[in-house]
């Protein structure tokens, strides 16, 4: 299946159905009165998140949907139908976004959420609701509400506690493919990932963590060269960056430092707030290095990037260091979110700590009751 991860929708909601200005002509009730039924509302489009959806294809080639507006109202008392509600499924990490304000209107992070993309228009009123003490006989009638309208910009970011950063032919789905169940393609050429390969890494039975690969970056992804930054968005969800890097490149003339460096720069050009979390190093294709001169290349490197985080030395052809960081970043992934945890106790007990401060003696606590 084709990866889409960007796509434009039009949604239509139904318009209400009008209401109905009737009066009771029966037999032996010669002066019934009014008994215009209301109009039903017009259908609501609903936004599901669907955990077995990986794409927006769907939405690449069904970019119109409407729903059914509500019938009109009868006499006899006989209120018209309501439509069908609309539910599109999409993946979950779905950012729905009103394309012409660009206002987020949801975000899909959880499986079963329901959110509303456009409201259907509520029926109008039959003469029944205006009959009064004065108005025996009314002959108005309400107007069936005209439903939502919107034109929405879908964009898909995978959900992964942890982002697969380096330059083309790094060594990013080899590394992806030696510690997970994910099987991407891979080759001796730059740019054979096309799109971001998903994969869940098992620690052991019960511990596990999903790992997101997207595809490289060059120097120059800002203008548009190579495949650019349309899959970065694919990291903002992550907890943490892996830069991986290449210290045995095919070209002689290819500095790793630099590239380093310029893969670096692309990213603060897209996302400032990227640089800033939590990003470790790792050095892959140390097999093709000389035994005897690792030490020296990992070193030189680390000072000429001017590095002050983690540092992992790999060769994800062989497998070797891969257990020593998966296990780390296991241990990272459990410590923040344990940290959180805290961190949502805290604030709940302090919330609990203002409540019970309050002095029942205090004016403003007597108006609240």
């Amino acid at each position: 299946m084709k990866f889409i991860d960007e796509a434009k929708i039009e949604v239509i909601a139904g318009n209400g159905g009008n209401g109905c200005a009737s009066f009771c002509r029966e037999k032996f009730r010669p002066f019934g009165g009014p008994d215009g039924g209301d109009g039903g509302k017009g259908g609501t489009i609903w936004a599901v998140a669907d955990r077995n959806i990986n794409t927006l294809i769907d939405f690449r080639f069904s970019k119109m949907h409407k729903a059914r507006d509500g019938e009109a109202g009868r006499g006899a008392d006989c209120y018209g139908k309501g439509a069908d509600d609309i539910h599109l499924r999409m993946p979950v990490g779905t950012l729905i976004m009103d394309h012409v304000s660009g206002e987020i209107i949801a975000d899909l992070t959880e499986h079963g959420q329901i959110e509303m993309l456009a409201k259907g228009g509520e029926g109008g009123w039959g003469n029944i609701h205006f009959k009064s003490s004065t108005n025996r006989a009314p002959r108005q009638k309400g107007e069936g509400k005209e439903g939502e309208r919107r034109e929405l910009r879908l964009e898909l970011k995978v959900l992964a506690d942890v982002g697969l950063l380096g330059m083309p032919n790094a060594g990013k789905s080899t590394f992806i493919s030696a510690v997970s169940n994910a099987r991407p393609k891979i080759a001796d050429y730059p740019f054979t990932t096309l799109h971001p390969n998903l994969g869940v890494v098992r620690v052991s039975h019960e511990k596990s963590f999903v790992i997101a690969d997207i595809p490289g970056l060059i120097e120059g992804a800002s203008d548009g060269a190579g495949l650019g930054h349309q899959f970065l968005r694919h990291l903002q969800r992550t907890g943490l960056l892996l830069h991986i890097v290449d210290l045995a490149p095919f070209e002689p003339n290819v500095d790793p430092v630099k590239e380093a460096k310029s893969l670096v720069k692309e990213l603060k050009k897209y996302d400032a707030s990227l640089v800033d979390k939590p990003r470790w190093l790792v050095l892959n294709k140390l097999d093709m290095v000389a035994e005897e001169d690792r030490k020296k290349v990992v070193k030189d490197f680390v000072k000429r990037f001017a590095w002050k985080g983690p540092v992992f030395e790999i060769s994800a052809l062989n497998h070797s260091g891969c257990p020593e960081l998966v296990n780390a970043i296991y241990q990272h992934l459990e410590e923040k979110k344990h940290s959180e945890h805290r961190a949502e106790e805290t604030q709940m007990t302090e919330e609990a700590r203002g409540i019970s401060s309050i002095d029942p003696d205090d004016p403003r606590f007597k108006i609240l009751n």
